[in-house]
């Protein structure tokens, strides 16, 4: 499955949307990926999930284990990890930062691969991964359904994505007066209180 694949899937659930967003990381863009409409249906979900998780095993290997960050990550890191063949946990935060909870325990030494919905900056993949440090596994990779820097995000570890976009992210003070012109979205979670 190639880059175009990928966003026909999001075509296809009404998931790549035009306009003037806030992401969750902060910045502001013209494309947002509605990432839950295509994580709502099952058949979907699934072929873009197993061909994570086959570049995946083809790039590092496979796993002990796929952790990721809560909320927008659990539903592909279960269905990666389904197809891995290993267990899927979660991190969530706790006093700010996230923490492996709920009973979940990774044993020393474990590997680990981080997976990921989208990635923008890179900053909750890095978050998520210290957390699995922190916790005594060993990162071999993280994996995304869509990298939007087009590879310039750095997570401290590999990075493999299923599809790979540079989309223009902008400072909210440094936005091109086209943006600026269009009433702004705040369609995800990380602000919501």
């Amino acid at each position: 499955m190639n880059t175009q694949d990928v966003l026909e899937e999001f075509r296809a659930s009404g998931a790549l949307r035009e306009g003037h967003f806030v992401l969750s990381s902060g910045l502001h863009s013209p494309v947002f990926l509605q990432k839950n409409l295509v994580f709502a249906q099952p058949d979907r979900c699934e072929r873009l999930c197993k061909a994570l998780a086959e570049k995946i095993v083809a790039q590092v290997g496979k796993p002990d284990v796929a952790i990721s960050p809560a909320v927008g990550g659990i539903i592909p890191g279960y269905e990666t990890a389904r197809h891995l063949g290993v267990q899927s946990f979660y991190v969530e935060r706790e006093g700010g930062a996230f923490k492996l909870r709920r009973g979940f325990h990774i044993e020393p030494g474990q590997t680990v691969v981080m997976v990921e919905d989208i990635v923008t900056t890179g900053l909750s993949s890095r978050e998520c991964i210290e957390a699995i440090r922190a916790a005594g596994g060993e990162v071999i990779a993280a994996a995304c359904i869509v990298d939007r820097s087009g590879g310039k995000a750095d997570v401290g570890v590999p990075l493999i994505a299923l599809a790979s976009m540079e989309v223009p992210a902008y400072e909210a003070d440094k936005l091109p007066p086209e943006l600026a012109a269009i009433p702004v979205q705040d369609p995800g979670s990380r602000r919501l209180r």
